[in-house]
C-alpha cells in the first residue's frame, strides 16, 4: 500500500508575536527586542533577564507597563561585554 504524498505549505505558518517561542529573525525590522527575544538570544532564563534589565545591566527602556531592549544599544553593548578585558596579569 502506497502511502498518500506530503504536501507541506509554502511558506512557514506564522506565529503570534507574543507566541513564547518567537524565534529572532536578523532580518527582523524593528527597532527593538522584547525580553523574551533577548532571555533567548543569550540563553539565559526570562526571570534573569529581567532582574538584568531592572538592574540596567541591560539597556532597555520602560514603555508603558513593558520593558522593550533598543537592538542597536543591545548589540553595542553585547559587543562590549565580549572584547578581552585589558588585563595585565592575564586573568581575562
Amino acid at each position: 500500500m502506497q502511502r498518500p504524498a506530503v504536501s507541506l505549505p509554502a511558506q512557514p505558518p506564522t506565529v503570534a508575536p507574543d507566541a513564547p517561542r518567537r524565534i529572532v529573525r536578523m532580518n527582523d525590522n524593528r527597532a527593538v527586542y522584547s525580553v523574551r527575544e533577548v532571555a533567548r538570544l543569550l540563553s539565559l532564563s526570562l526571570g534573569s533577564t529581567y532582574a538584568l534589565v531592572r538592574e540596567g545591566e541591560i539597556p532597555a527602556r520602560k514603555l508603558g507597563g513593558r520593558w522593550v531592549i533598543p537592538k542597536k544599544r543591545f548589540h553595542a553593548w553585547l559587543d562590549e561585554c565580549t572584547e578581552p578585558a585589558n588585563d595585565p596579569e592575564g586573568w581575562a
